[in-house]
């Protein structure tokens, strides 16, 4: 198997501004920099709890134990939180309300669930406009990240599938 790309400063850089000038920045940097500092799946991102980071007096830990529920492979492991690390998710907390440890640690907006299906797509679309190499080295991101492509690319497909949906079917509603 090849070995993957890894991602250069400047990279790094562009995906750190198209993070900045989007909604709910604090947290996507999170999740970046958990991922990239970290070396965490972003299923391993989604799968931590309030409790796997936060410490009873509101600090966040040097280190997350993951369950192996929360690991791809099944078997439990340490992840070890650099400070830097601990730093950009202590500004995360910040935005966040509820503590409850057994919550998850990244949720949207509206639902106390993490649905990384549009930050994905969102990231997707941007590096499409910017170069077809950016393309390229994001879906390698995407792969090195653990996610199946063309689970992926289904799982866009469906969003597409049932947005055009629900569009025809109010417009063909009032007809009828």
């Amino acid at each position: 198997m090849a070995q993957a790309k890894t991602l250069t400063t400047a990279e790094i850089n562009q995906v750190l501004a198209y993070i900045e000038n989007r909604k709910y920045k604090e947290r996507n940097r999170a999740m970046f920099f958990m991922s990239l500092w970290a070396a965490c799946r972003v299923g391993e991102i989604a799968a931590i709890k309030m409790g796997d980071v936060v410490n009873t007096d509101g600090t966040i830990k040097a280190e997350v134990r993951l369950s192996a529920s929360q690991t791809k492979g099944g078997q439990p492991r340490t992840v070890f939180l650099p400070k830097k690390l601990q730093d950009e998710l202590a500004k995360y907390l910040v935005t966040r309300f509820v503590r409850n440890p057994e919550l998850p640690f990244f949720h949207t907006a509206g639902r106390l669930v993490l649905d990384l299906l549009p930050t994905f797509v969102g990231v997707f679309l941007w590096t499409l406009r910017c170069s077809a190499s950016n393309a390229t080295s994001f879906l390698t991101l995407i792969h090195c990240l653990g996610i199946c492509i063309r689970a992926l690319l289904l799982s866009m497909l469906t969003v597409l599938a049932m947005h055009i949906a629900s569009s025809v079917s109010s417009i063909i509603h009032p007809i009828l």
